[in-house]
């Protein structure tokens, strides 16, 4: 949270955050993910933010990209991401449980992603 304040001061038109998340608790998550949806809608700055916590950040964003291996594999609405059936399987828990022994089939579905 200092670090983001602390950014904040230069008054920036763009406010650049890699894995904001990373090493907190699951409340201090929810908490700066708010504070970041705040500094977006109330002083209309534009925020990258850089997150593995799939189900996190797209609460968050308006638009998000998909990287896997350094390309870009998917891009658009949030909403659009999200109610992806690939998206939801690889990133956000799936909507069904995992049969690991059907794990090639899994591996070649997200290689058709890539």
């Amino acid at each position: 949270m200092l670090a983001i304040g602390r950014a904040l001061m230069t008054e920036p038109r763009l406010l650049m955050l890699d894995e904001p998340s990373l090493g907190l608790s699951p409340i201090l998550v929810q908490e700066i993910f708010a504070i970041i949806r705040d500094i977006n809608r109330e002083t209309n700055m534009s925020v990258l933010l850089v997150e593995q916590n799939a189900a996190a950040a797209l609460e968050v964003v308006d638009h998000a990209y998909l990287i896997e291996n350094g390309h870009v594999v998917m891009s658009g609405a949030a909403a659009t991401l999200k109610s992806n059936p690939d998206v939801q399987d690889f990133y956000l828990g799936g909507s069904e449980r995992v049969n690991y022994h059907e794990v090639k089939h899994y591996r070649r579905r997200k290689r058709w992603l890539a």
